[in-house]
């Protein structure tokens, strides 16, 4: 849509309010409704909207050594720009509009810290080596019958999950509680979020949904916005959905696991496909996975960005612990799948339910470009079998501490997300790990309290 079927849209169907949103750095989507006027006013020139949701962590506390915004700033409004090709309508509620938004200028510069812009620079530098690039993600997610209030008042413990038992690709559970399943598939394509699947996966109230994959600029779009849909929906049943990385230490975690390819410009020809090469994988793919595999140790946070995510990352947790890929292989960072030209891909299955999708995707493209350009070789041997026995290759950064240290100081890095990125995000990194470390934890309660 252009700014004039928009407006006679809104015109034609009566409609005086509209929802728009962005994401922070976490992920989380922020945003208003506001009038038709005030809308129709900012689509030319912009809206102006606090930079200090920049400033804020999830628990909207002030960082406190931001450079790019906070008390030394006066928190000023920024240029902000909806995306009219984002425009949906949101069906459990009215079907009020709705448009996804990023920080821009009217002269295209963008916010260095906003995600979504973060993305698009990312992208044109794809687009400008030919490369069309085809992405989505899938997540895990536990559901459980409590309401924010509960949960508040039990302080999140005894928390009690939708349905019991471990019961992975149940036919019987979604039928038990088949309202709320329905709902989240139907609204979800309502909502102009396709799922190309869904269904539950082990554990007490987890389930799974594999977006459809599309230009990586709607994938992420979509994975930011099914997150918080699950969450609607959830809460209109009375329930509570949690994409924490790993929330119980007994139970599996919970992935985000990114699928992606590079295709030619008008979208007729996979290259990472080869059949004349060994198991055709193109040279193309060989170097995108060098690339990956190069980066991944200086970009970690990005997919694996909370204290939480390192709980997920162990062995024997279907979640990688090293620098490793292979053919179809659950227990690799990064996992080719080539049964066909048109399904080839590289699934990264680094990344957690708690991943900001931009970041998580822009991380993965600019990973793999940069062994692209680089002509990167692939020379670590593909993993048969357990990865986890694989003790001679690169282990993953324990902890986010490490991982955003290693982050901080990284030349590849700033490379490929630039300085001013690299500084503020590691930073607000390194503030989630001070927060927790503070914190004096159930764990220690019930080994040192009595005992010591």
């Amino acid at each position: 849509m252009d700014n004039t079927q928009v407006i006679k849209y809104l015109q034609d169907n009566d409609i005086h309010k509209i929802k728009f949103a962005f994401a922070d750095v976490d992920g989380i989507l922020r945003g208003k409704v506001i009038h038709q006027q005030k809308f129709q006013d900012g689509l030319q020139d912009g809206y102006g909207f606090c930079d200090v949701v920049f400033g804020w962590d999830s628990s909207d506390k002030l960082y406190g050594d931001s450079q790019i915004t906070g008390w030394h700033t006066g928190f000023p409004d920024r240029p902000c720009r909806i995306d009219l090709n984002t425009f949906r309508e949101i069906p459990w509620e009215d079907n009020i509009p709705f448009f996804l938004a990023d920080f821009s200028s009217t002269n295209g510069d963008h916010l260095q810290v906003c995600p979504r812009s973060l993305l698009k620079h990312i992208i044109q530098q794809c687009e400008s080596m030919g490369f069309h690039p085809e992405f989505a993600q899938e997540f895990e997610w536990f559901n459980f019958s409590e309401t924010s209030q509960t949960l508040h008042e039990k302080e999140f413990t005894r928390i009690k999950p939708l349905t019991s038992g471990m019961f992975g690709y149940s036919i019987l559970r979604p039928s038990q509680q088949s309202d709320f399943f329905y709902d989240l598939y139907n609204l979800m394509d309502k909502f102009s979020i396709p799922l190309e699947g869904l269904h539950t996966e082990t554990g007490p109230g987890v389930y799974e949904a594999a977006i459809l994959h599309d230009h990586i600029l709607e994938a992420a779009d979509r994975a930011v916005l099914f997150k918080t849909a699950v969450k609607e929906i959830a809460s209109r049943h009375g329930q509570t959905a949690s994409f924490m990385a790993k929330w119980n230490e007994s139970l599996p975690g919970c992935s985000g696991h990114v699928h992606q390819s590079l295709w030619n410009e008008d979208k007729t020809r996979n290259l990472f496909y080869d059949p004349g090469n060994e198991q055709s994988v193109s040279d193309i793919l060989k170097q995108y996975i060098a690339g990956q595999l190069y980066c991944l140790p200086h970009i970690l946070p990005m997919f694996a960005p909370t204290v939480n995510s390192y709980k997920r990352l162990t062995e024997g947790t279907w979640a990688p612990v090293n620098v490793t890929w292979g053919f179809d292989n659950r227990t690799t960072a990064l996992r080719v799948l080539n049964t066909s030209e048109k399904y080839t891909r590289l699934e990264s299955r680094v990344p957690g339910a708690d991943t900001n999708p931009y970041l998580a995707m822009a991380a993965a493209l600019a990973s793999g470009l940069y062994g692209i350009k680089n002509k990167l070789q692939l020379s670590t041997p593909a993993t048969h079998g357990n990865a986890y026995n694989e003790n001679d290759r690169e282990r993953l950064p324990a902890d986010l501490q490490q991982a955003a240290l290693a982050m901080k100081d990284s030349p590849v890095a700033k490379e490929l997300f630039g300085e001013a990125f690299v500084e503020h995000f590691s930073q607000t990194r390194l503030w989630e790990w001070k927060q927790f470390s503070q914190e004096v934890t159930n764990w220690e309660l019930k080994r040192y309290f009595e005992i010591i």
